[in-house]
């Protein structure tokens, strides 16, 4: 047997214990204790636009995530009508790397209630947006607390589409954004098919999965009050924003946190939907 000195047997004891002294960290640190549910936040945003816009309204939300290091892509879907557009957010929501917080505004929020099934998605953020249960409809929810803008400034088109009267958008939708920019999106509209609004929702994946729920509490489109008793129903975290219809366009900052606070609370509580 190898004879050890007395310095030796000083250094293997102080090893020895700076092997034990590791263990211990390790055991006892957060990391350790979470286990393998524990995961880091969620990284990818898929952001869908709603009627009547485009995907260049997440402009400033899109900025703001990427700088915070998000990775972000934003769904230009046809609005043809809720299947087609749930096909187009589906397309993107596959492109992505691994778990997803989804975001819809408007009539987008019917998008995601269905898409959001996808087993990526881990959370729902809805921007001003419909909440639809299975078998409702954006139209039925609509007019069961309709919003302020007259049913004359919405103007069909011979093939089925609708526009919001381009004299009537800032008034309607976009109170609170520069007159040169509401002027410019209310020349720049993205007709959507009528039809899309009376489309039954197949599924409401917020009924499985976390959801957060922005309320403009200056919009005209979308009544405030029917946004607040969507949310409720379905345990939404609620964020209150005095804003237009529009308001993730005239309050990236506040619509951006939002999206961030669900992509940390449910990394930080689950590696699975719930």
């Amino acid at each position: 047997m190898a004879c050890i000195e007395p310095d030796d047997r000083v250094m293997t004891m102080a090893y020895t214990l700076r092997i034990a002294f590791a263990a211990a960290v390790i055991a006892v640190s957060p990391a350790a204790a979470a286990g393998p549910a524990a995961t880091s936040t969620v990284k990818n945003i898929v952001l869908v636009h709603g009627a009547n816009t485009d995907g260049s309204g997440w402009r400033g939300v899109y900025d703001i995530l990427q700088r915070d290091g998000y990775r972000v892509s934003v769904v230009q879907q046809p609005l043809t009508g809720l299947a087609d557009d749930v096909a187009a957010t589906q397309r993107v929501i596959d492109r992505q790397d691994g778990p997803v917080i989804l975001v819809g505004h408007s009539y987008g929020g019917a998008i995601i209630t269905v898409a959001g099934a996808d087993p990526k998605v881990r959370a729902l953020v809805y921007v001003a947006a419909v909440q639809p249960d299975v078998g409702e409809t954006t139209n039925k929810l609509a007019a069961s607390m309709p919003g302020d803008v007259p049913a004359s400034d919405i103007k069909p088109t011979k093939d089925g589409f609708l526009f919001i009267d381009p004299a009537r958008f800032a008034a309607d939708v976009a109170a609170d954004l520069p007159p040169a920019q509401a002027n410019y999106m209310a020349n720049a509209q993205m007709p959507v098919a009528a039809a899309a609004f009376d489309a039954p929702v197949t599924v409401a994946a917020w009924h499985d999965k976390p959801s957060y729920g922005i309320v403009a509490t200056a919009d005209h489109a979308l009544n405030p009050e029917l946004a607040r008793w969507m949310y409720r129903r379905s345990g939404a975290k609620i964020t209150e924003i005095k804003g237009s219809h529009l308001v993730y366009i005239s309050r990236p900052r506040i619509v951006a946190g939002v999206i961030e606070n669900a992509a940390r609370s449910v990394g930080e509580t689950a590696a699975e939907p719930r």
